[in-house]
């Protein structure tokens, strides 16, 4: 039984750009994709925000729900809204390969620190 179509159809673009960009270029272009997402006046990616781009995004199909879900996901001080870092947050929990990748770093870099 096939997943929703979004689920299905989700392709992790972040470790190909990350490895085109490199990590400066990737933040840039997170702090890019925040500023087409967020509420000019509020500052914040809000479900409303979320809802008025999601065409950008290719997610029209997604449900107000869905929509609401995912402000509500990356949301970390319980605002209703996501600010750059918690949206940055979200994009890299929301990619299983470059978590992997962040942590296979951050473990060599506490091997090499602390000799373990």
């Amino acid at each position: 039984m096939a997943g929703p179509k979004n689920t299905a159809d989700f392709e992790d673009l972040l470790p190909v750009m990350a490895n085109k960009l490199g990590g400066d270029g990737l933040i840039r272009e997170l702090c890019n994709g925040f500023s087409l997402l967020m509420d000019r006046d509020k500052k914040v990616i809000t479900f409303e925000s979320l809802k008025n781009s999601s065409a950008i995004l290719g997610l029209q199909d997604l449900s107000d729900d869905e929509l609401k879900n995912m402000v509500r996901e990356g949301d970390l001080d319980g605002d209703g809204a996501l600010n750059q870092m918690e949206f940055c947050v979200l994009m890299f929990r929301l990619s299983p390969e470059l978590m992997e990748e962040s942590e296979a770093c951050l473990e060599h870099a506490l091997e090499k620190e602390f000799g373990k």
